[in-house]
């Protein structure tokens, strides 16, 4: 058990003693060696002059590797790892568990390619002899860049099954302890068992991190006290949290004994995710309620602060991994397990449930939903079947025991009244089961059925939904109908709604049964990657500009924030290629054309007023630069410090804002940015003109491919996919307006980045030369609306 110096640490006061800054962890030398971690006496005193060389030796090799690569490290209950031990010899051996959430959050989280994963968590599942941990743990370091956290089995009950199972998830999901038949009191030492499975989980942080480079993601509330023990040891640490659960409101949060602690320790990271905006809320709100903070909300910022520090809050709703669902899909067995259950549901119309077997996921009340649907729809009797996998419960009590009874009685009553042979209303498939076979059964179903009365995060891929209250059993079953009932086209119109595939086969077929084309494309972080220093286009981008150019009945158009004199520099050989620069200010339709500038009147005495402001910025702000155009002023902020640069170009906004609140100018932010420019000037009204230009020279465009991926281009997505604020825009048959990247946006489509756009502009100029082909990159590209 720990001592009371370390429970203190969870009223963290501001940090007295910065000597600890200095201290360096413990980190890899050399494959295979882990050096010793000297004295824990990180406040300075006694230190001998070989405990400081050591120091500057791991100081040297955290520089060096950090140089080759980023870390991450994505801290959890448990490590996304299956163990298994062989009972003849008794020896260990692992597999990843690729249906662990942490192991998808390296392709899901938006981690660069280079960077390096680490995961620290305990082993799910296996008591590992003391004699073989550290056996096991060199293994899972070097194998699968796992560092376990072995925790004695009496802190692992108390900690895990008492304090956290028992005690926080029944209280965060809104249930009170009222007596002690209905939950768990709190007890002083499970709290004492939980703080102490958190310092053990720190320790092990500290044996991997280097304070100055890593990022600590943190997970979920079995580790809320966790981010307390890092900042005390290492005050810079760059710490985050996410929150797979609710948070409570105050009303309730106020009941836990140690809310306090928690709040600090948990205000002790840098940023904190909830799911929603509720939960973020009632989380601010216990802040202010309970510590006396003050938070605030201002241009998108959701934070407060800490004893000097600035900690964000944000929502960060958690997403479903398209590519492992769709990799699983187009697996042959995945194809033949779906083929054998529909010989086996033939007829039958299937609804879909996957839930957790405890008393907060509403199985109860979603069978009594199928027995009021059969009930009153005497035609569906024989035809609509409930298959509910149930995922085992992740600890056990009485209350999982009751579930289950109840959830059993209510199935075996409506099977007995309604079943007839071959026919069972409600089919329970007990879990666990694999990725694939859930896959099969998202096959199959017609709708799926989540009636949650409190949830966190459900991990299901919803393409529409129906949204009803869960305790409505008149309502749930009045939606289940309306869903089995639905026609094929309002499905159509509801998955249209969510969720779009822009495939070169689609954007093929609409290309070659078209004969007047315009395609507009944005330059930088569409045609060429942001991060280049060397922003001059690539011959792979000249050649599949020329070979859509060479297309008679194309017209291609680069519409960018680039000066003209840059543009024309860069695609001089492409002699058929538009170019718009300025955000359309100076805009030729081909290398031999004239350039022809805005016809509207402009007054740039402005500039005189923005030019010293930016000037200020920029020799306050190490990186930065001002470009000077010939309609407008740019400050880049790219190489500049990204936490700074990015804060210093919100301040410079707002003072350029409120300095020409009277002159007819914009001032907008994009992407490392912040642009002065003419009212009146814009990538959208960019497409109005070719459009109408077109159609007055040639005849009217009958197909438009627009793609771009800064603030700017939401100007041309906004004209094309919505044409009737603008009278001058004609009727376009087929038009394709895409982002890069997954973002908000009013493009209906996106592409990951700058490798798939020129993928898709092969395939579509390869479109009328081989029809029939198929592309040898990716086929689809998705978008969340």
């Amino acid at each position: 058990m720990l001592s009371r110096s370390c429970f203190d640490l969870l009223n963290l006061d501001p940090i007295d003693d910065f000597r600890a800054l200095s201290r360096i962890p413990r980190v890899m030398k050399a494959s295979g060696f882990i050096s010793d971690f000297e004295n824990d006496d990180h406040h300075g005193s006694g230190g001998s002059s070989s405990s400081s060389s050591s120091d500057n030796n791991n100081n040297n090799v955290v520089s060096s590797t950090q140089q080759e690569q980023q870390r991450r490290i994505i801290v959890s209950n448990h490590l996304p790892i299956h163990a298994f031990r062989d009972l003849e010899t008794n020896k260990w051996s692992f597999e990843y568990d690729h249906d662990s959430l942490v192991l998808q959050l390296k392709d899901g989280g938006g981690f660069p390619s280079d960077v390096e994963v680490i995961y620290v968590g305990c082993l799910k599942g296996a008591e590992i002899d003391p004699c073989v941990q550290d056996d096991v743990a060199l293994v899972l370091l070097h194998e699968f860049h796992c560092v376990p956290c072995f925790l004695p089995m009496e802190i692992l009950n108390k900690f895990y099954h008492c304090f956290y199972k028992h005690y926080l998830w029944p209280l965060f999901h809104y249930m009170l302890p009222m007596t002690p038949s209905h939950g768990t009191r709190f007890d002083r030492a499970l709290w004492q068992a939980y703080v102490s499975a958190n310092k053990a989980f720190a320790d092990r942080i500290i044996e991997v991190l280097n304070p100055d480079e890593d990022y600590v993601w943190i997970h979920d509330y079995h580790l809320m006290v966790l981010p307390t023990f890092l900042r005390k040891r290492y005050y810079r640490v760059k710490l985050g949290f996410f929150l797979h659960s609710p948070f409570p409101s105050s009303e309730i949060y106020r009941m836990i004994p140690v809310r306090e602690e928690i709040l600090r320790a948990l205000l002790n990271c840098d940023l904190i995710g909830f799911h929603i905006f509720d939960y973020a809320s009632h989380f601010l709100s216990c802040c202010s309620r309970m510590l006396g903070l003050h938070y605030e909300f201002k241009r998108g910022y959701m934070g407060l602060q800490y004893y000097g520090r600035i900690v964000s809050i944000k929502m960060l709703p958690m997403g479903i991994h398209m590519g492992q669902l769709q990799s699983v899909l187009s697996l042959g067995v995945t194809t033949e397990k779906v083929k054998a259950l529909k010989e086996k549901f033939e007829g039958k119309i299937v609804i879909l449930g996957v839930d957790d077997l405890d008393l907060f996921k509403g199985i109860s009340l979603k069978f009594l939903a199928m027995k009021q649907l059969l009930e009153e729809h005497y035609s569906l009797r024989g035809k609509v079947v409930l298959v509910q996998i149930t995922n085992p419960a992740q600890s056990g009590g009485k209350d999982v025991q009751e579930v289950l009874n109840e959830m059993s009685a209510i199935a075996k009553e409506i099977n007995e009244k309604y079943g007839q042979p071959g026919y069972q209303p409600i089919v329970v498939i007990p879990g666990p089961i694999t990725t694939q076979e859930k896959a099969t059964y998202y096959a199959i179903s017609e709708c799926y059925l989540v009636n949650a009365v409190r949830d966190g995060m459900n991990l299901v891929p919803y393409t529409s939904a129906i949204r009803v209250n869960s305790w409505n059993i008149d309502a749930v079953s009045g939606a289940m109908n309306f869903a089995i009932t639905m026609s094929e086209e309002e499905k159509h119109l509801r998955h249209d709604k969510h969720y779009k595939k822009l495939s070169v086969n689609h954007i093929a077929y609409a290309y070659r049964n078209t004969s007047s084309r315009l395609i507009l494309l944005d330059y930088d972080g569409t045609m060429t990657p942001q991060a280049l220093v060397d922003k001059a286009p690539s011959s792979e981008v000249i050649f599949v500009l020329n070979c859509l150019c060479s297309d008679p009945k194309n017209i291609v158009f680069i519409v960018s924030g680039r000066g003209k004199n840059f543009l024309s520099k860069w695609f001089s050989q492409c002699e058929k290629l538009g170019l718009s620069a300025e955000h359309g200010y100076f805009t030729r339709w081909s290398k031999d054309s004239p350039w022809k500038t805005c016809t509207l009147t402009m007054d740039y005495s402005w500039k005189k007023i923005v030019l010293p402001i930016m000037e200020l910025y920029t020799e306050a702000t190490d990186g930065s630069f001002i470009e000077q155009k010939d309609n407008a002023l740019v400050w880049h902020h790219q190489d500049a410090d990204p936490h700074f640069g990015s804060s210093q170009a919100k301040e410079l906004l707002d003072h350029v804002e409120s300095v020409l609140i009277n002159e007819p100018v914009v001032v907008k932010r994009g992407q490392h940015i912040v642009e002065v420019k003419p009212l009146g000037v814009s990538k959208g009204k960019v497409v109005v003109e070719l459009l109408s230009t077109m159609q007055n020279r040639v005849r009217s465009t009958d197909f438009l491919l627009c793609i771009g991926d800064d603030r700017s281009d939401e100007d041309m997505f906004k004209s094309i996919m919505h044409p009737e604020s603008n009278s001058s825009m004609p009727a376009i048959a087929e038009v394709f307006a895409c982002t890069v990247g997954q973002k908000p946006s009013m493009a209906k489509y996106y592409l990951d980045d700058t490798v798939d756009v020129i993928q898709l502009l092969e395939g579509v100029a390869s479109a009328l030369v081989q029809p029939k082909s198929v592309p040898q990159h990716p086929e689809s590209f998705e978008v969340f609306i």
